[in-house]
């Protein structure tokens, strides 16, 4: 090879970009700090393998982790909320909804329907987190409204997976407070019928969810390290200016003082209500 083949092929070396690591192949977990490979993650259902931290994940993927393949049959999907107060910040609440149904693919922040869990048959609600923080208007507590109603009805058992960091959503004002009410009559009734409510808390379950029907459940189960209350810690801290206690609010420091029955890992969760329904004799 000549000189000049060399330097040009030495040049073309030197130009040559150099192959990147992929994006979205790893994450950061906020539990351990380590960098995850992603893949591992979602074969663990979103559960770090590392340190047990448990990540968000939709109410879509919760519904087939809990419900035997194939069986789920969505109900009142068409429901869509309306805009009594005109309400505006940064943008109108009509507009915002429509972003958030287009961005997550969700009529709201809650799917409800039927299914079964190991070949039991159950009514089921799950909220999610990523439609304006799970927060409760009028589609979640109608939605929710006649889940129990027609869990009452068909004598199913009921259960409602919690993943609210909104509680009620102001952008309804009255209207979405009165939800809390009109669930939890809902729910008093399908206690007088002899029905089974197992209630799961996970990351964050807040504000009028917390104060309402995630708290009503005959059995109440929550995830590892969840943030579970009313107010949130930092609030509460800013208004009454005292130390809190360490992990105050989470699933485990609920647990010590009877809040919750038990904490219970994502992969055994669909096992464990299983096993309550059967124990319970629903």
């Amino acid at each position: 090879m000549s000189t000049g083949e060399q330097e040009l092929g030495n040049s073309q070396a030197k130009v040559r970009p150099k192959r990147g690591v992929p994006e979205g192949l790893w994450k950061r977990c906020p539990g351990c700090e380590q960098t995850i490979f992603r893949k591992a993650v979602e074969d663990r259902m979103g559960v770090c393998p590392e340190c047990d931290y448990h990540w968000y994940v939709s109410a879509g993927d919760r519904i087939k982790q809990l419900l035997d393949d194939g069986t789920f049959e969505e109900w009142d999907v068409n429901l869509t909320a309306g805009d009594p107060l005109e309400f505006n910040d940064k943008k109108p609440y009509s507009e915002r909804v429509k972003s958030e149904q287009k961005r997550t693919g969700m009529k709201d922040a809650i799917i409800t329907g039927h299914g079964m869990i190991r070949a039991r048959r159950v009514a089921i609600g799950v909220t999610d987190s990523a439609f304006i923080m799970g927060s409760m208007g009028s589609v979640v507590g109608e939605r929710l409204t006649r889940l129990i109603e027609r869990a009452t009805q068909q004598n199913l058992p009921l259960i409602i997976v919690s993943a609210s960091g909104g509680g009620a959503r102001m952008h309804e004002g009255i209207l979405s407070l009165m939800q809390m009410a009109k669930v939890s009559a809902a729910l008093a009734r399908y206690d007088l019928a002899g029905g089974l409510y197992i209630s799961v808390l996970t990351n964050p379950t807040m504000g009028g969810v917390a104060a309402s029907f995630a708290s009503l459940g005959d059995v109440i189960f929550a995830e590892p390290r969840a943030l579970i209350g009313f107010a949130g810690p930092r609030t509460i801290q800013a208004t009454i200016r005292i130390e809190l206690p360490k992990g105050f609010q989470t699933s485990e420091f609920l647990l010590e003082h009877g809040f919750v029955d038990r904490i219970v890992r994502r992969h055994d969760l669909k096992s464990e209500i299983a096993r309550t329904i059967d124990y319970c004799g629903k």
